[in-house]
C-alpha cells in the first residue's frame, strides 16, 4: 500500500478499483495542485488537469493517465525530461463522436444526405469511422490529412482548400497543435473560410483551438457557411456567447460521452498503470464493443441520440458548462442493425 495515487474525481467506472492495491485520493480538478502530488506516485486525469512544472515540480510523481485521447493539456516535453511515463486513451470515444456528428447532421440537414459532400480534416480513430458510416450513407468524401498524406504518398488525401471548395459539410477531427509544419491551431481560419464555396455546415468536435471563433463568426453573419455545429469551444469553459448564440448546435464538450467510451478511457488508464507499476487490475465493468458498429443507417444513428436536448440545456445555462459535463448522463453508441 505504499503506491499513492491521485484520481480525478469525475474519471468513471474507476472508483474502488484501485482502492485494495495502493492508497488512492480521488480529488475535483480544482483540487489536484503542488501540494496535492507532493508525494503522488500516479496522476489519472482527465483535460481539466494542465500537467506541467507547475503541478509536478518536487513530486515524486513517475506516471500520468489521461482518459482522453488528447494530451494537449499535458506537457510532454517537460514530463520526458523529468521521466515521467505519460499514457492517453487513443480512440476510446471515437464511435461516440462520429455518433455525434451524423447525429446533429440529421437535426439540421434538409435534404437526404445521400445528396451530400463531405470533408473530413483528420482521418484519424475518429474520421476513418466517419469516413466509414459517410460512404455507408452514399455520401461523397473527401479526406484531408496532411501528416498521413506525407507518410503513405497515395492519392486518398486531398488539400484543405479543396475541402473547402467542394463540400457541403465540413467536420474536423484532428488534434489541437500550435507548432510544426501541419499546426491544427485555427485551420478554420478565415483564410480557410473565405474560400468555401458551398456554403457548408462546419462541425467542431475536435478541440476548442481548431476554430478561430471570430473568423467563424464573422463567416456566419457574411453567409459564407450555413451552420455550425460546436461542441468544442476556445477558452472553455468560458463560451464566446455571440458563436452559442449563433450555433444552431451547441453541447458542452460531451461529443465523446458515450457509456462505452468512458469504460474504454478508463480500462486503457488502468491498464498502462498496471504496466508501468507491475500490477494486476479487476476489469472496469462488462465487456463492450471494441469498436463502432459497421452497420447503420441515419435513422439508426438519429435514434441513438438527440444533440438538441443537450444543446438546449447548454444555451438555457451556458454558466453551467462544467456541471453539464461532469454530471452528464452517459449515453449508449450506435448498436449494429440487422
Amino acid at each position: 500500500m505504499d503506491l499513492r495515487i491521485i484520481i480525478e474525481r469525475n474519471i468513471p467506472f474507476i472508483e474502488g478499483v484501485l482502492d485494495n492495491l495502493a492508497h488512492v485520493e480521488y480529488l475535483t480538478a480544482d483540487e489536484i495542485n503542488a501540494a496535492a502530488m507532493h508525494n503522488a506516485d500516479a496522476l489519472i486525469c482527465r483535460t481539466r488537469t494542465r500537467c506541467d512544472a507547475s503541478l509536478l515540480d518536487g513530486s515524486q510523481c513517475s506516471f500520468i493517465a489521461t482518459a482522453t485521447i488528447g494530451t494537449d493539456h499535458i506537457d510532454l516535453d517537460y514530463c520526458q525530461r523529468r521521466g515521467i511515463t505519460v499514457a492517453n486513451a487513443p480512440g476510446c470515444n471515437a464511435p461516440a463522436v462520429a455518433q455525434y456528428v451524423f447525429a446533429s447532421l440529421a437535426k439540421v440537414i434538409n435534404r437526404p444526405i445521400c445528396d451530400c459532400t463531405i470533408g473530413i480534416v483528420g482521418v484519424g480513430h475518429v474520421g476513418k469511422i466517419v469516413e466509414q458510416w459517410s460512404r455507408k450513407l452514399g455520401m461523397q468524401v473527401f479526406l484531408c490529412d496532411p501528416p498521413r498524406a506525407e507518410v503513405e504518398c497515395t492519392n486518398n488525401f486531398v488539400s484543405l482548400e479543396e475541402i473547402a471548395h467542394n463540400c457541403d459539410i465540413i467536420t474536423f477531427h484532428t488534434p489541437l497543435t500550435s507548432t510544426g509544419k501541419h499546426a491544427t491551431h485555427h485551420i478554420c481560419s478565415d483564410d480557410f473560410l473565405n474560400n468555401v464555396a458551398r456554403k457548408p455546415i462546419i462541425i467542431n468536435c475536435a478541440r476548442g483551438g481548431i476554430f478561430d471563433t471570430h473568423a467563424v463568426i464573422k463567416a456566419l453573419d457574411a453567409g459564407k457557411i450555413a451552420n455550425v455545429i460546436v461542441d468544442c469551444w476556445e477558452e472553455e469553459p468560458q463560451l464566446n456567447p455571440t458563436l452559442l448564440g449563433k450555433a444552431i448546435i451547441a453541447t458542452p464538450h460531451i461529443a465523446g460521452y458515450s457509456r462505452e467510451g468512458k469504460i474504454r478511457a478508463t480500462a486503457m488508464a488502468l491498464e498502462a498503470l498496471a504496466k508501468h507499476f507491475n500490477l494486476t487490475i479487476p476489469n472496469v465493468a462488462q465487456d463492450i464493443a471494441t469498436g463502432a458498429a459497421n452497420n447503420v443507417t441515419l435513422q439508426s444513428i438519429s435514434d441513438s441520440y438527440n444533440p438538441l436536448i443537450d444543446t438546449q440545456a447548454l444555451k438555457s445555462n451556458p454558466l453551467d458548462f462544467e456541471a453539464l459535463r461532469n454530471n452528464y448522463n452517459y449515453r449508449n453508441e450506435v448498436v449494429e442493425i440487422d
